[in-house]
Order: structure tokens, then sequence, then C-alpha cells
């Protein structure tokens, strides 16, 4: 009796420690990406329903207009729960299969692997996080590094666990398309030649992937810039106009001024070198303000629009959806959800944002 149950305990010490070992190995094997802003943004999918819910009463003109084929937008990546109403015009006009997203690199990446410039910044997980489910990657990934100059990126998990200006897209697409396949590409910061350089090589095997994939842009592929406007305040050492309700005015109307004259209406290269000018740094005394997003808006729109130019021989029309800043929103008044802020606003410290569409034009 004895012996048979020694046997025993011992097969299922063997059973227990096997199945421990295969489920570590199959984790291993989905090389999953896991969630950075678990606060933030929402990854409960009965939680992003309901949230969609109430944007949508918040919001009930946003419809799609059929006639306008977008291909491509800027995304806020700020808190849910302080952005929302700016993200949702934008979302609910995207319908696609893929789609390629350029993110910030931001200090927190720098601040854990050093310095990161001139390069791309890709990974190799199988999968990343998402509300509904595990979100697929698009074999487009793969095929630009197998095609592109090994010194223009680099690989690393690491720099795409510690960015969140990627994973904040994420449940917004998934919800209008559960079946969603992103190319998450983080850009970091480059002078104006090298990125110039860099988008045309890019651009040349997007537009190779898409011909041979007979892939539409708009409706089967699809570009996403993520960017937050000023970050302003004493927090990001960024007070120019100084701290008080006044200079909130004057860097909000600041941040319209630069949108209105350099992302609305047809994008020529002419003016996405003004918005250059206008959101990167520069040894002048001009004030510039601090948006997150500067490298991946100057690179996206370079690349996207040689996509365009030499896929159907159009140029970009960008549309503004919304611009608002966290000073202005405030909190939205949901209850009942695990989201939360992960910074609290004053006219000390606040970030602006926007969301814009563009569209195909002659």
């Amino acid at each position: 009796m004895k012996k048979n149950y020694l046997i025993s305990l011992i097969l299922f010490f063997i059973y227990q420690s096997t199945s421990s070992y295969l489920f570590g190995q199959n984790q291993m094997n989905e090389n999953i990406r896991p969630i950075r802003d678990s606060i933030g943004f929402c990854w409960n999918a009965e939680e992003m329903n309901n949230f969609i819910e109430f944007l949508s009463k918040q919001n009930p003109e946003t419809s799609l207009n059929p006639k306008n084929n977008m291909v491509a937008a800027i995304s806020v990546h700020d808190d849910y729960l302080y952005a929302g109403n700016v993200y949702y015009p934008l979302y609910k006009n995207i319908r696609t299969k893929e789609v390629v997203i350029f993110g910030v690199t931001h200090g927190s990446v720098k601040k854990e692997m050093g310095p990161q410039s001139n390069v791309l910044i890709f990974d190799e997980f199988s999968k990343w996080r998402g509300p509904y489910g595990d979100v697929e990657i698009s074999p487009l990934r793969e095929f630009i590094k197998s095609k592109l100059h090994k010194d223009d990126f680099i690989v690393s998990n690491k720099a795409h666990s510690i960015e969140h200006s990627i994973e904040a897209l994420i449940p917004f697409l998934q919800y209008y398309n559960r079946e969603i396949k992103i190319t998450p590409i983080m850009v970091t910061q480059m002078p104006m030649e090298r990125m110039e350089d860099l988008s045309n090589r890019l651009s040349k095997i997007i537009i190779n992937y898409t011909k041979s994939n007979k892939l539409e842009l708009g409706k089967d592929i699809f570009f996403l810039i993520s960017n937050d406007a000023n970050h302003y305040g004493e927090d990001f050492n960024n007070s120019y106009f100084g701290l008080d309700a006044n200079a909130h005015k004057l860097a909000t109307e600041n941040d319209m001024r630069i949108i209105q004259k350099d992302l609305v209406n047809q994008i020529t290269n002419e003016k996405i070198l003004e918005t250059a000018k206008d959101i990167l740094p520069d040894s002048t005394d001009k004030y510039t303000p601090l948006w997150c997003g500067r490298y991946p808006i100057i690179f996206g729109l370079f690349t996207i629009s040689k996509v365009v130019k030499s896929l159907d021989d159009k140029v970009l029309d960008g549309k503004l959806f919304k611009y608002s800043d966290t000073f202005s929103e405030k909190v939205l008044p949901i209850k009942n959800t695990s989201m939360g802020l992960t910074a609290v606003f004053s006219y000390k410290h606040w970030c602006g944002w926007f969301t814009e569409g563009f569209y195909l034009s002659n």
C-alpha cells in the first residue's frame, strides 16, 4: 500500500513538473508582448464595449463619409479617461485589415536603454495583447526586416515592452476589427536628411508588399502615427507662456496654428518640411512646442506620401477630427471601470492632443 502510494506521489510530481515545463515552453514559444500601461488604457472587453457605447452618446456626429477614402491618420495616445472623446471620432471611421503604426520612442526607453537615434525599432513578438484576445502581427514586419538595410533598424523586444505609444491604439483598433493585424514601428530621433533617406527605402518596401499582395490603401492596409501634442508645464520643463489660464490659451492656440497651417488640406513635401520647422527642436530662440510624436509625424508623412504617390498617383489631404487637452477635457465620468489616470492635470501640467485623418486627393 505504502509502495503504491509512493509511486503515485512520484508520478504526480513528474506530471506537475512536466506540465509546468510544457506550459512555460508554450508561453516562451508564443512570445506575447506584455501590457505596459494597465491603468491608462482599457484591456477588458466588456469595459471597452461599455466605454465605446458611452463615447458614441457623447459624439453622435462622427459617421464615415463613404465617398472619402481615409488611408492614414494621426492618433492621440494619452489616458482614455482624459482623451476618449478625441480618440473616438477617428477610430469610428477606420475600417481596415492591417495597420502600420509609427510609434514614439519616449524618454522612458532612453532612460532604461540609453539614447536611441537614427534607426527604426522593430520587435519580434509573435503577438501583442488586446482586450478581445491577442493581436496578430502582419507579415509586413518580417518582410521589412528582410529588405531594409541592416544599419536602418534594430530589433528590440525590450524597447517595445517599455514603450506605450503603440499599444494605446490597439484596443480602439481591435474594437472595430477583431482580426486586425499590426506592424509596430518605433521611430527614434534623427535629422531631416536621415528621415528622408530612410523613408525612401521603407516606402519602396511597403509599396512592393502592397502590390504583391494586391492590397487596397485604406481598405486592406492603413497607416497610423502615434502622437500627443504639446506637453506643457513645470514637469516637462516647458512653460514658455507662463503657468496660468492665459498660458494655457496661448499654448493650445499655438498647437492649433501648427495643425491648421501644416497638417490640414493637401500634404505636399513642402508642407512636411514646414511641419518639421514648427515641431522639431532647433538651435534658434523660436519657441517649439513639445510634441512627443514629432519624429513619427515627419517620418510617417514622408513614408506615407511616397506610398500614396506611387500606388495611386495621389497626395494626402488632411482633415482634423478633434483637438483638445487634459485641462479642457478633465476626466470622463465613467463608473465601474479598472481604467485610471497616470498623471494629474493643472495649469502646471497638461497635455494637448488631436486626431486627424488623411484622405486621397488628386
